[in-house]
């Protein structure tokens, strides 16, 4: 009897298994197959905090090394900022804006001061901008452009939103018709933290009133030798990063009547990095392989991801060559195959970038960053993170 049981209940049991499998990979498989291709973004969640970081650069004559270190530290600075996560293990979108006061270039009604870039996370407008500021001799209004600054930029209403202005410069903080101790005030009103960097002695700085502006924000007071030369570690990932580089630059397709010229800026300022050497080159690659590099404004791929309906109203004439010709149909096929190849090869940069960065702690070859730009502000930018709860590299 026991035997006939089990030839009976054997098929049976084998039928509910087969059902039971074919129902687990239909619920794991979904009805829309093409969920499975990959997306462009990293795996990283982006939050609607934000990071929002104004540079106040004095470019008056004496400034030439400080600019040189904007410009050829920027992508170090960048890649701290990109690893920031919330509280929730989110990233927060990076804003940075650009002032230069000090420069007789610049008319003296508005104190020898100009906002060069407004809050944005256009990273390749900022570093286009900082390669073109020149030095010229002139007065320097500490107070008066940090009350511009607080003035004319989008800060925003958000409490979550970590807010700070660095202002750099050699010249005592008390000059111009705007009292600096009013200026710092206003700022702290807005939840905004004003840090500052001397061009000199720590203890001239001092006396010259610029530790106590930043003390009135809960601010960070440092000093910075600003001829000093930034000094790139050599790795064996550089000349690899190199060439994802550059076929990550194939994945970009322009978009709209200014596209184009976009699309020419990217290239630009690969080579503006590389002026400073393949090792910077390789940060900023590093750099566009992480979320706050995005370029919907002008790529195809990052503005389909934010919405399908760019596709809708596209002239023939502002694409690329390629894509004049294609269907619509071909169009989006093309721009996935893009979104597909550059997930691929920035997750191939970030692989290496990671690598590059213990070949260096564990070369024990990188010079002491301890007096540079980049490092003033790194340093200050973390401690003032905690008060937001986000939190970057240790």
């Amino acid at each position: 009897m026991k035997k006939q049981l089990n030839q009976i209940l054997k098929p049976v049991i084998s039928l509910a298994l087969v059902i039971s499998l074919l129902g687990c990979n239909y619920s794991h498989a979904g009805p829309h197959q093409e969920t499975d291709l990959p997306s462009n973004k990293e795996t990283a969640r982006t939050s609607s905090q934000k990071i929002m970081l104004a540079l106040l650069l004095d470019t008056s004559n004496s400034m030439d090394g400080l600019i040189d270190q904007a410009k050829s530290q920027l992508w170090t600075v960048v890649n701290e900022l990109a690893a920031a996560k919330a509280e929730d293990g989110a990233s927060p979108e990076i804003n940075i804006a650009l002032f230069e006061y000090g420069n007789d270039g610049l008319p003296s009604a508005e104190g020898h001061i100009r906002m060069v870039v407004n809050l944005t996370n256009d990273l390749d407008e900022i570093s286009e901008q900082l390669f073109k500021l020149t030095t010229n001799g002139g007065d320097e209004y500490c107070g008066q452009v940090i009350k511009k600054s607080i003035d004319k930029l989008e800060w925003g209403a958000s409490e979550a939103d970590l807010k700070m202005i660095f202002i750099a410069g050699n010249e005592p903080f008390t000059q111009g018709k705007v009292n600096y101790e009013i200026a710092c005030a206003l700022a702290k009103d807005k939840d905004i933290v004003v840090n500052t960097i001397f061009c000199g002695a720590h203890g001239e700085g001092i006396s010259t009133s610029w530790r106590r502006g930043a003390e009135l924000t809960g601010g960070s007071y440092m000093s910075i030798e600003q001829d000093r030369k930034t000094v790139y570690v050599k790795t064996p990932y550089d000349d690899k990063i190199d060439l994802l580089n550059k076929s990550l630059n194939k994945t970009y397709l322009y978009y709209g009547s200014k596209g184009r010229a976009y699309k020419e800026k990217q290239l630009a300022q690969d080579s503006n990095a590389e002026t400073y050497g393949k090792a910077n080159m390789a940060k900023r690659a590093i750099s566009k392989s992480s979320h706050v590099y995005k370029n919907s404004s002008w790529d195809l791929v990052d503005a389909i991801e934010d919405d399908e309906a760019v596709l809708d109203d596209l002239k023939d004439e502002n694409l690329p060559e390629e894509m004049k010709t294609m269907s619509k149909t071909e169009r989006k096929a093309y721009i996935q195959k893009q979104a597909n190849a550059r997930q691929s090869i920035q997750k191939e940069i970030r692989d290496l970038g990671v690598k590059r960065k213990r070949y260096i702690i564990e070369s024990q070859s990188a010079q002491s960053k301890e007096g540079m730009l980049d490092d003033a502000l790194i340093q200050a930018i973390k401690k003032q993170a905690k008060s937001k709860k986000l939190e970057l590299n240790p």
